[in-house]
């Protein structure tokens, strides 16, 4: 669901953003969506599964299979 906020800029930088964004064709609604998912996703980890597999699928348990109580030990 989107939520409407209220943002304040100077009159001349806005109209700027817009016409970029119009030679983009996108619009400045689309492109604070994008910074603003960027900024709060800068810092976390990412983790590329595929390459995590390729470098870790190898190991395994060895065949033994283990119950949920050995699972659970710490």
């Amino acid at each position: 669901m989107l939520k409407n906020i209220t943002l304040s800029a100077e009159k001349d930088l806005i109209q700027k953003a817009r016409e970029k964004a119009f030679v983009e064709k996108k619009s400045v609604n689309d492109l604070f969506r994008g910074w603003l998912k960027n900024y709060v996703e800068q810092g976390r980890p990412k983790v590329d599964l595929n390459a995590f597999l390729k470098q870790y699928g190898h190991i395994g348990s060895g065949g033994k299979k283990f119950t949920r109580e050995e699972m659970n030990e710490r």
